[in-house]
């Protein structure tokens, strides 16, 4: 363009535009981009919390029936936490793990609760010694119940 084109006043320009038939600051392709990663964000987000509310619940009713089998005499107090860990294996992983024996159901809630406890430890009663004429410690396996279903993450 030469000094001779040049127009002689603002007037005579032309309106500036946007490559490519773009009608707005933010071209819509680009607009639509951000609204759907947005709600794609929102939408993990909020299947996040209520996942996270449910397996709340079934710990805080975990926890709740085993506070109530703290009232009841040490031979029922066993039986009333191994069937709490049945409805609690059913719960999260369904019937056909709880339907479980033996080796199978400790390693089982060995898996469920992330220790040994059941396999090695103190919580091997509560797997296959219901029926002992011993009674074990009540309140330590109470303890550790209440400390493994705590920690929870079904």
């Amino acid at each position: 363009m030469s000094p001779a084109d040049a127009p002689a006043s603002l007037d005579q320009l032309r309106g500036l535009h946007l490559p490519g038939g773009a009608s707005g600051p933010v071209p819509g392709d680009i607009l639509l981009a951000l609204i759907l990663g947005f709600s794609a964000a929102l939408l993990i987000g909020l299947v996040r919390v209520l996942v996270g509310r449910a397996r709340a619940s079934v710990r805080r009713a975990a926890l709740a029936d085993l506070a109530g089998s703290r009232s009841l005499d040490p031979p029922d107090r066993i039986l009333a936490q191994a069937r709490l860990l049945r409805r609690l294996v059913r719960t999260v992983d369904g019937d056909a793990a709880a339907s479980a024996q033996g080796a199978a159901w400790a390693g089982r809630l060995d898996a469920l609760l992330r220790t040994d406890f059941f396999t090695a430890g103190a919580g091997r009663v509560l797997v296959d010694g219901l029926y002992r004429r011993e009674t074990p410690d009540a309140a330590l396996l109470d303890a550790e119940l209440s400390r493994l279903i705590g920690r929870l993450r079904a």
